[in-house]
């Protein structure tokens, strides 16, 4: 059967596939090996564009504008079906935080039991993410997402029958389970926006994907008191399996319909789908078969590569470290700490406290659309500066004596709005970082190093709020608090410059490669500007390969890469491992001591 016979045998909605396919063959010996791609969006952190940063637009070939209408709704399709699937994780990671005193009250729960149980939700995700995000990269985005909704919904339902026979340990059974696919489906999800947006408003379609996510948490905060109070105890925990299962099926469809999604946009293939032509042509031609199994190889990711990814990566890395330290345990903790330093009632404190997510509703969707409106210029720093310091004030006034302060108002609406776009933040960084193939593992290892910073902040901060039990005294308590309050402060004091250094490193690294670049291409600014590129349209395939500009930035960079920022990466690795691992090791120490030794006085 000659080549032109076994065109025929493809339905001609899978000519996307089949032509990207060529031109990776086509383009196979000139970048496909290349360790350090060129990052999804070229511009950088810091918005510098020069004549070989831009994109390569004039090589768009015009589509017709039904062509453009089809591939914008198909969009909107998949956004949809990715803005469901952490409704359900979202709504019951957020359902415990109001109802602490309760638990502490009926289960007889202790500071640290209860941070105990927050931190188990937490636990798995120090290492699922980075997993998910190699899993991601092998067998692909759809195939993940389906056993991490599947796992969430598992998660839930042993969380909801350890509410209901009064056991905290089935409970945090439960949101162990639960929380090994967490953080997973959020990579997986920020991986398929990133996918299908990536030249087409990326940082609006991260913003409501992530708002869906935390619209569910900020409704789970400000309901799941009033729901115990109206229908039982039992109420928050029935609602958050309902929306896990809703979840479960919006995953079901979108796994059957993603083959529809990727012709309709003409989305960059995964491995997995590469391999999948490979076997469709191996029927008709063994060799190109053979040489497209080898192009996928070349997109799978294993974690030794993440050495090579540079110094920004790293900083970049330590900033979520601090960010889930000053992040995730203060809104978990916020509604008692506000409910005993203000001497506020338990219903009105958790009231308060539910408004700290409340932000992100209307600031993520504003954060998208500055991001790429200013997408010239640091506008990702500048945003980061300013959340930092927000948050930095609402340390500030909560560790002020409460009796010069009188209320928390101030301090929730300055974190409100300072943490209300910041998440986005992190997200929009990777593609300014890493190359595409390289997103699901660095949002891996970004969700894996900032839940690590969030359970080791978390288990500390009970260990320190359970001291005044043994004198029983208000004073200590308060006392207790206070310590607390300070390592949050002094934490957010350092991520305020790991931001400064982020940016540091970004300009350093450009100024060099602009050095060799002027050096090396002195007619550089001859490069057409990409800014003439439709929002909507549709990109060819030949748009998205290797370019002469693009074999020689990678060029550069690999010149640039010295062995010792090569041995600097493999060495910041191996020490997000020992944090990982020193993660395990204060949760299941603290746990066994705390749940499984001692008994309640």
């Amino acid at each position: 059967m000659t080549r032109s016979g076994s065109l025929h045998a493809h339905d001609t909605n899978h000519d996307h596939r089949r032509l990207s396919c060529d031109d990776l063959l086509a383009s196979r010996d000139d970048t496909s090996e290349s360790d350090n791609e060129e990052p999804v969006d070229c511009r950088g952190i810091l918005g510098r564009r020069s004549g070989l940063y831009s994109e390569t637009a004039s090589s768009i070939r015009r589509q017709s504008a039904s062509l453009h209408r089809r591939a914008f709704f198909v969009r909107c399709l998949a956004l949809l079906c990715a803005c469901f699937l952490s409704v359900g994780s979202h709504y019951a990671s957020y359902i415990l935080g109001p109802l602490k005193s309760r638990i502490s009250r009926e289960l007889g729960a202790s500071h640290t039991e209860f941070s105990l149980l927050l931190s188990a939700f937490s636990l798995t995700s120090t290492i699922s993410p980075a997993v998910a995000g190699i899993m991601a990269s092998k067998f692909g985005t759809a195939l993940t997402s389906i056993l991490a909704t599947s796992v969430i919904l598992l998660g839930q339902v042993l969380l909801l029958i350890g509410e209901m026979y009064g056991n905290l340990r089935l409970m945090t059974l439960g949101l162990f389970v639960f929380g090994i696919a967490v953080s997973p489906l959020a990579v997986v999800q920020e991986t398929i926006i990133v996918r299908f947006f990536k030249s087409h408003g990326l940082g609006v379609s991260l913003a409501l994907g992530l708002l869906a996510g935390k619209g569910a948490s900020f409704v789970a905060a400000r309901t799941s008191y009033p729901l115990t109070e109206k229908f039982g105890t039992r109420a928050p925990f029935y609602v958050a399996t309902f929306l896990a299962a809703v979840s479960f099926l919006v995953n079901l469809a979108y796994v059957f319909s993603v083959n529809y999604f990727v012709d309709g946009t003409c989305a960059e293939l995964e491995a997995a789908d590469i391999e999948d032509e490979a076997r469709r042509r191996s029927v008709v031609n063994m060799t190109e078969s053979q040489a497209l199994e080898k192009v996928a190889s070349k997109k799978r990711v294993n974690l030794r590569d993440v050495s090579k990814l540079g110094d920004v990566f790293w900083a970049y890395v330590g900033l979520n470290i601090l960010c889930g330290a000053i992040w995730a345990p203060f809104t978990h903790l916020s509604a008692n700490l506000i409910e005993t330093r203000y001497g506020m009632p338990e219903q009105d404190a958790a009231n308060t406290a539910s408004y700290l997510l409340a932000g992100s509703i209307i600031l993520y969707p504003i954060c998208g659309y500055l991001v790429d409106r200013y997408k010239h210029t640091p506008i990702v720093v500048q945003l980061l500066l300013l959340s930092s310091t927000l948050t930095l004030l609402t340390y500030i006034w909560l560790a002020i004596p409460p009796d010069l302060t009188q209320t928390p108002i101030p301090a929730v609406l300055s974190f409100a709005i300072g943490h209300g776009f910041s998440p986005l933040l992190l997200v929009v960084l990777v593609p300014k970082i890493v190359s595409l193939r390289f997103v699901s593992t660095a949002l891996g290892l970004h969700k894996s190093l900032e839940q690590s910073g969030s359970v080791i902040m978390q288990t500390v901060t009970g260990l320190i709020l359970d001291w005044h039990r043994k004198s029983g005294q208000q004073k200590d308590h308060q006392f207790a608090l206070q310590i607390v309050l300070d390592v949050f402060l002094v934490s957010n004091i350092v991520q305020f410059f790991t931001i400064l250094g982020l940016a540091y490193l970004q300009r350093k690294k450009d100024l060099a490669v602009d050095a060799v670049l002027r050096a090396d291409t002195p007619d550089s600014d001859t490069v057409s500007n990409s800014e003439t590129e439709p929002l909507l349209a549709t990109p060819t395939p030949r748009q998205r390969y290797a370019s002469t500009n693009s074999q020689i930035r990678n060029a550069v960079r690999d010149e640039l890469k010295t062995k010792e920022e090569i041995r600097r990466g493999s060495f910041f690795a191996f020490c997000s491992l020992l944090l990982i691992v020193f993660t395990w090791v204060l949760f299941m120490g603290t746990a066994y001591f705390r749940l499984g030794m001692k008994k309640h006085q």
